[in-house]
């Protein structure tokens, strides 16, 4: 195909890079452990972890895993925030040959079922305060082997004892649980310790991660991604970035701000793969959400790289102690997950003299498949240009090319591609066309140099602060409410989420309130999936033959009277 793109290329980005050129993701990561092992590569509360000691803690994690029965291949779930243990765990679980399942450890036991069956995972690290949520699922799963870890125990003896204390007797943030036969996070590792890490013979094909997404459909799939896979869109992004990376005085070591979740596919391979193969330093943020408190570890130091999703950098801008911050060593800021919006983007320029670089792709994609430069001046409006080795077409309904400047359905061919869904080729079959592009459901305009708009989406898919909502998940759970006759979801503009849920509901008992029905959805939806608006309608507009009509609700102009705000 054309890859007209490439004459807007910025200088130095070569049109294409190698998968090939390591084995498996392990052998990059061993590479950069080896190569760095003398620098620190996280820190997290203060307390800082080499790569000398990450090298040595996953090899003996891994071990562990290793000797509790697990063959090649065999999937392992982490279910943590942004904490010491979870890159630990990561590299102990690829390098130990199994396959990683990365968690929301906000879920639901509904949800984490799905996932832990779906998988078939055999074994998990949770963080504490979320193992009552595993003891309600695990007997339905076939999950044998537990770790559980907590938020002090890799912080040094004094401050662990400390922030375990606040967090379990002052905070209450551990509800009560009880799961037979687990170990802790320190005694993974001690019985690792007695034991050797086997080297295990991994190839380009050989899954890394099944990383969970709801695709074309509400019924969450996992997403096969291969070492291969991550390994190219590795090299993809450090090509990439770059420019904006080496511009200016050298650095001696980057450091990476990871505040996203490292269970979010945007976070997993820009931060932790990412900083891993540079060498980086990563700022572990626990909990984001927490303004005040991540501005004050923001402080502490000379931050270069800092991807985010637009919702953040708004609250961020928003707090007046952040303006008060050093951004003189900012070389890259990557907006993804959601569409960065123009006026944040401005705001973000002005302030810190770093321009957000929007990129765009998707769990299918590794995620990164098209960025803008990081040398661009100004905030373009697109998605920027596909990344090396990587082809976007733009097709319509029949999945035919149209003509330049005219809209269709986003698809992506590249190293970068998923290879399906994890045992769903039914799913994988109306993705994938015979030519090995992948159809993402947005639909988008190419113009003559080769930037893409994204201009609607297909899909009914909501996006929520960077999360993918899908209308049918949610209405199927509602409407097993016995109050509930019918229901249908549609995204509605949020200054602070960028979009948020809205709930129409046809009752079958009249006395149903909203009140109730937001209860019912707190105890079956993680946050971001919950509605922050319910309207009761007498009826749902529909098609001739049956079928809800979302669209139509999405584009009325008037809200109705009654409708209750979540609180």
């Amino acid at each position: 195909m054309d890859k007209f793109w490439l004459a807007s290329y910025p200088a130095g980005v070569p049109a294409d890079i190698d998968p090939n050129r390591y084995g498996s993701l392990v052998e990059m990561i061993d590479e950069a452990f080896a190569k760095y092992a003398d620098r620190k590569a996280y820190v997290c509360m203060g307390k800082y972890m080499t790569y000398a000691e990450l090298d040595r803690q996953s090899a003996t994690l891994g071990a562990y895993l290793q000797g509790i029965g697990l063959q090649k291949g065999a999937r392992v779930a982490i279910m943590m925030p942004n904490v010491l243990q979870y890159p630990i765990a990561i590299a102990a679980i690829l390098r130990a040959g199994f396959t990683v399942v990365n968690v929301n450890p906000l879920y639901t036991p509904r949800e984490l079922e799905h996932q832990l069956k779906d998988s078939g995972a055999e074994a998990i690290f949770v963080l504490e305060n979320f193992a009552c949520t595993l003891q309600k699922v695990i007997a339905q799963t076939r999950v044998k082997h537990v770790v559980v870890a907590s938020m002090g125990e890799m912080l040094g003896t004094l401050k662990g004892a400390i922030v375990n204390l606040v967090v379990r007797h002052v905070k209450k943030l551990v509800p009560a649980f009880s799961l037979p036969g687990s170990v802790s996070f320190r005694q993974a590792l001690q019985q690792g310790a007695n034991k050797s890490l086997k080297r295990v013979q991994l190839g380009h094909d050989d899954v890394a991660f099944l990383q969970y997404t709801g695709g074309t459909t509400g019924v969450a799939k996992g997403a096969v991604l291969t070492h291969r896979n991550l390994v190219a869109n590795v090299l993809q992004a450090e090509e990439w970035l770059a420019a904006g990376l080496n511009e200016g005085p050298k650095i001696d070591q980057l450091v990476f701000v990871c505040a996203l979740p490292l269970y979010h596919i945007f976070a997993l391979t820009v931060c932790n793969m990412l900083g891993t193969r540079k060498g980086a330093l990563n700022l572990l943020i626990p909990n984001p959400r927490d303004i005040p408190g991540f501005i004050k570890e923001l402080a502490k130091y000379k931050v270069n790289t800092f991807p985010a999703v637009n919702t953040l950098y708004n609250a961020l801008l928003n707090n007046a102690e952040f303006a008060k911050l050093d951004f003189s060593g900012y070389r890259c800021c990557v907006g993804g997950g959601m569409a960065v919006q123009k006026a944040v983007a401005e705001k973000w320029k002005k302030l810190t003299g770093c321009p957000i670089i929007e990129g765009y792709g998707l769990s299918e994609t590794s995620p990164i498949a098209s960025a803008n430069s990081c040398t661009a001046p100004e905030f373009t409006g697109t998605i920027g240009l596909p990344l090396p080795s990587t082809d976007i077409a733009i097709l319509d309904d029949d999945g035919k090319p149209v003509a330049l400047g005219q809209p269709g359905e986003i698809a992506i061919r590249g190293p970068q591609v998923m290879a399906g869904y994890w045992q769903r080729p039914d799913e994988t079959a109306k993705v994938m066309t015979a030519d090995g592009f992948f159809k993402t459901g947005d639909i988008g305009v190419m113009d003559e140099r080769g930037y893409t708009k994204i201009v609607d989406r297909k899909k009914d898919m909501i996006l929520v602060s960077g999360f993918n909502v899908y209308p049918n998940e949610i209405e199927g759970v509602v409407a097993q409410h016995p109050g509930v006759l019918e229901c249908a979801c549609v995204g509605i503009p949020d200054e602070h989420t960028g979009e948020a849920v809205k709930l129409f509901v046809v009752r079958k008992d009249k006395s149903l309130t909203a009140e109730q029905l937001m209860a019912y959805c707190k105890e079956q939806f993680t946050g971001y999936k919950k509605p922050k608006q319910i309207e009761f309608r007498d009826e749902l507009p529909k098609t001739n033959v049956g079928k809800i009509l979302r669209r139509e609700l999405r584009d009325e102009k008037k809200p109705e009277a009654a409708e209750k705000k979540a609180a």
